[in-house]
């Protein structure tokens, strides 16, 4: 009768547990790395960002490029621009005007009157006026300013790819927190699982014993008592695991239920701590932020220096369309030349701007400082709490194996009337939280392990601690 109400228990045990499976997909912790990094929001918009300021670096390309407009003006004058006769004759030279007279008084004998001719008008513009014309200025130096518009603009770029990491490892932390959280809470459900078993079957053992007289009321009642909390405990756990496995759906962004295939571990040994924190700072994009804005600012300081120097420049123009008139006939079709702009006094307060980027540098600089310190104390706070939690998973071991013979000679004792029913509850829950502790452990590690790998950006090699603590876990099975 016992052995067929243990196997009862078992069935249900399962079909707890299969209930958060139904419907669902399992996937290990690696896969659901590489699902977020397709799925997550946030990730996808600093990838957008990064497009984002790789296009306006890419746009600056065109400053060293000409400038072609084609433009178009309409004038209105208040009259049309004439010429008389008498105006072109008072602008020319005394010799001319002599050479002129010469020529009036020839005229004259031949009975021709001058004065009619010189009082001629002759229309130069007419007071509406269009044009049309092809402008073209290109610059060939411009002090520096351009290259520092570059650079300022690659250091964008650099910055936008930096960020895009720090976003992708923040997220790499949360995705172990709300994944191991799960696989910790369903642990932990089979333990309370394993001690409601255990408490039925006592109680049954006990019930039996009531009935033969050889304990008793409150003994019976006892092992009732501590069942009837273990099912409320059992209960517990399982809206916390439901609550654990929708915040993990979520995350993952996916439309069922996703339920974590892989395990808790713990790793006998790490590398050593100068490992983690040499490519930490080798490689931790938040330093590459700050290396990003100093160049940012490098170049702000070549720009505001460069207006310092004078600007040269080609320049032309091409006329389309003009009227036909006098004027257009004597303009050019065309033109080229070099230009010349030389600063002398502006309002921009170069100056201050130059001393402004010097202090922005400076900033800068001591940020690294701080933040290299604070990234070696933080990757040792971590890298000592990994360490902990395997000396805490190891220190367990012994009580673990103390508690199972404990419980078990518990029960023996119980039912030969040598035990109470209290002792066999408290052995039984003292071996349950000691696994959990162990559980808790092992949660620790992984956390600490991936916010380790986080921080050196070596998250890619997670897979190799979960396959080594399985290969060492075999091997000591096998022992």
């Amino acid at each position: 009768m016992l052995k067929k109400q243990k196997t009862n228990i078992v069935i249900v045990a399962t079909s707890l547990l299969m209930v958060f499976s139904a419907q669902a997909q399992s996937i290990r912790f690696a896969d659901a790395w590489t699902l977020l990094q397709k799925q997550n929001n946030s990730i996808a918009a600093q990838r957008a960002n990064v497009t984002r300021y790789q296009q306006l670096e890419k746009a600056d390309d065109a400053l060293h490029l000409p400038s072609i407009t084609l433009g178009a003006n309409y004038i209105r004058l208040d009259d049309d621009i004439t010429l008389s006769g008498d105006q072109l004759l008072g602008s020319l030279d005394s010799s001319s005007r002599d050479t002129i007279a010469g020529l009036a008084s020839k005229l004259a004998e031949a009975g021709i009157n001058f004065g009619d001719i010189t009082s001629a008008t002759s229309t130069i513009a007419e007071k509406d006026m269009f044009t049309s014309s092809i402008r073209a200025i290109w610059p060939i130096f411009t002090g520096g300013r351009i290259t520092a518009a570059k650079d300022y603009a690659a250091g964008r770029t650099q910055e936008a790819v930096a960020q895009l990491k720090m976003e992708t490892q923040a997220r790499y932390e949360d995705l172990a927190k709300y994944y191991f959280s799960v696989v910790l809470a369903k642990e932990v459900l089979e333990t309370r699982l394993s001690v409601e078993e255990g408490l039925k079957e006592h109680r049954d053992f006990a019930l039996k014993l009531e009935q033969q007289g050889q304990i008793a009321k409150v003994e019976r009642l006892q092992a009732e008592a501590s069942l009837a909390k273990a099912v409320v405990d059992r209960k517990k756990l399982q809206k916390d695991l439901y609550i654990a496995t929708s915040a993990l759906t979520q995350i993952l962004n996916q439309p069922s239920k996703v339920t974590p295939q892989s395990a808790l571990f713990i790793n006998r040994t790490l590398p050593p701590i100068s490992a983690f924190t040499d490519q930490t700072l080798n490689t931790y994009p938040g330093l590459d932020i700050l290396n990003a804005k100093e160049k940012q600012a490098d170049s702000s300081i070549k720009a505001e220096k460069g207006k310092y120097y004078p600007e040269v420049f080609l320049f032309g123009d091409y006329v389309l369309y003009e009227d036909d008139t006098l004027t257009s006939q004597l303009a050019p079709d065309w033109f080229v030349g070099i230009g010349v702009n030389i600063p002398l006094v502006e309002r921009s307060g170069r100056s201050d701007k130059v001393r402004a980027s010097h202090s922005a540098r400076l900033q800068i600089r001591h940020l690294r400082y701080q933040a290299k310190q604070d990234l070696t104390v933080l990757v040792e706070k971590t890298y000592f709490e990994a360490e902990q939690a395997i000396e805490e998973f190891q220190g367990l071991d012994s009580s673990l194996a103390l508690a199972q013979e404990n419980l078990k000679l518990r029960k023996k004792a119980f039912n030969q009337g040598l035990s109470t029913s209290l002792d066999v509850i408290d052995a039984e829950l003292y071996m349950a939280s000691i696994k959990t502790q162990q559980q808790v452990a092992s949660f620790n590690y992984v956390i600490a392990l991936n916010k380790l790998l986080a921080l050196s950006s070596e998250m890619t090699t997670f897979t190799n601690y979960e396959l080594n603590a399985l290969q060492f876990n075999k091997s000591e099975d096998k022992k």
